[in-house]
């Protein structure tokens, strides 16, 4: 149920400092879209150009030139899949990464399928150890068999978010319109999932708006809860633990009043504390969840998961108000407050990470 309260202005940001971060002066980044900090390392999915960088040690400066490059045979390398064939060493639109600082996942989006490192890369292109999604490392047809062909507890289409929780490995195949839970980190190519969220099966994936739709990104909490953010519905859909989300529908919306309502602001001419509009990641914090919100290029805060679905959050980050929605502060150019469709979020501590993707940059802010 929706509150009366009226619009909440936070013309303070809820952070006591922030920091940005523009990577390699002479090999800058092209619209991150995925952000992991753990135990003071950096990893970034430069999407824009088919490679992931790892800093060892979260600089504080502007610019750091990375200790290790991913996904291309020299550091300045940008071609899909490195100008050449797939291999175990090339990236396709890398999307979501995932970390403990020991193993290093990553969502080959474009080549269908998810990397597993499982001792940390120390060395620029060094080949991922294991692949999920497709029987081999040469191999990237979605669902295997290619286009039109249906989903199989080892296939993915279109994968764009990762997550570790408890061992457990968790792949946001979104093309397949569902989430696949591995048991553990697989260890062998090809793995079987052992469970999916949002589908009746392996072999189906259907248009129902009680499961996520376009499920971009899974987060659990230290507790155990669930988050999926379903881009396509402009919402994120709420389980109070796995076995929920495995036994059935969300119990909590955030961004819409329903399962079955899709606006996009929920149809109104400007944007809400309780609407969302093309969101692609959140967080949970403290009790609490962050949501990127990224087609009002701004991240909304719910100190605590409410009991009904459409709450309104309680502040932001990006704009002055809730009723401001365009890229940049409503600005030309980029400013240090501003936010251009940020995509991914990463919290470790009271540090929390952001790709600010349509402004190529990294934002860290310390949170208040």
């Amino acid at each position: 149920m929706l509150s009366t309260q009226s619009e909440i202005i936070s013309p303070v940001y809820p952070v006591k400092g922030k920091h940005l971060f523009k990577g390699d002066a002479g090999n800058p980044f092209l619209a991150p879209r995925g952000v992991v900090i753990c135990h003071n390392k950096l990893i970034v999915s430069d999407t824009g150009q088919n490679r992931v960088f790892i800093w060892n040690e979260i600089s504080r400066d502007e610019y750091q030139i990375p200790d290790v490059v991913l996904g291309q045979d020299v550091s300045a390398g940008t071609g899909r899949n490195n100008g050449n064939k797939v291999t175990a060493s090339s990236l396709q639109y890398p999307s979501g990464v995932w970390s403990d600082g020991k193993r290093l996942v990553i969502a080959d989006a474009w080549n269908h399928r998810v990397l597993i490192w499982h001792s940390f890369p120390t060395q620029h292109g060094q080949p991922a150890d294991v692949v999920v999604g497709q029987p081999d490392f040469e191999s990237n047809e979605p669902n295997v068999a290619g286009l039109g062909k249906p989903p199989t507890a080892q296939s993915l289409y279109w994968c764009y978010g990762v997550w570790v929780h408890r061992e457990k490995l968790f792949v946001a195949d979104t093309g397949n319109r569902r989430v696949l839970v591995y048991n553990s980190i697989p260890s062998k190519n090809y793995s079987l999932a052992d469970r999916v969220i949002g589908a009746p099966n392996f072999i189906e994936k259907d248009y129902d708006p009680q499961s996520a739709i376009w499920p971009y990104s899974i987060k659990m909490s230290k507790q155990g809860e669930v988050a999926i953010t379903d881009t396509q519905y402009f919402r994120v859909l709420y389980w109070p633990s796995l076995e929920a989300a495995l036994s059935g529908s969300a119990e909590i919306v955030f961004g819409q009043p329903d399962l079955q309502s899709n606006g996009q602001n929920q149809y109104l001419l400007k944007p809400a504390g309780h609407t969302l509009n093309w969101c692609y990641d959140c967080m949970f914090y403290k009790g609490g969840i962050w949501i990127v919100d990224t087609g009002n290029s701004r991240l909304v805060w719910h100190p605590c998961i409410p009991k009904d679905s459409n709450s309104r959050a309680s502040q932001l980050i990006g704009h002055d108000d809730f009723t401001t929605g365009s890229e940049n502060m409503e600005t030309v150019r980029t400013t240090e407050n501003s936010l251009y469709w940020p995509f991914a979020i990463s919290i470790e501590g009271d540090e929390m990470a952001v790709a600010d993707t349509g402004n190529h940059r990294i934002i860290l802010y310390q949170l208040a």
